[in-house]
């Protein structure tokens, strides 16, 4: 098999390096878009009914998961735009699953 294809029979000389960074660098910027958006929708929540303590608590943890997620996707961005990026560790995983579970909880918390 020749080409920029690398199927089963293919080798891993013959793809094309560039693309699963790409894929990864937008996969991160949609996700960080979803985190925004989360964390927008939560603030107006939290104000809807007027500023209460528990509501500015509720606020001020979800902006602190989003920007703790933020930087742990700016981060994973700017190192896929190497020509050989490394793995992401398991300390930004970490990081980046509580911020997403902490928006999550804090979404639902403000609901009910």
């Amino acid at each position: 098999m020749t080409g920029a294809a690398a199927g089963p029979g293919g080798s891993a000389a013959d793809r094309d390096p560039g693309l699963q960074p790409e894929r990864t660098r937008l996969a991160w910027r949609r996700t960080t878009l979803s985190a925004t958006v989360a964390a927008v929708l939560a603030g107006k929540q939290a104000l809807h009914g007027g500023a209460t303590v528990s509501a500015v608590i509720a606020l001020a943890l979800s902006a602190a998961a989003w920007i703790g997620f933020l930087r742990v996707a700016h981060r994973r961005v700017r190192e896929t735009g190497t020509a050989r990026p490394v793995p992401l560790a398991p300390r930004a995983a970490v990081v980046a699953a509580a911020c997403t579970v902490a928006l999550a909880v804090f979404a639902a918390a403000m609901v009910f």
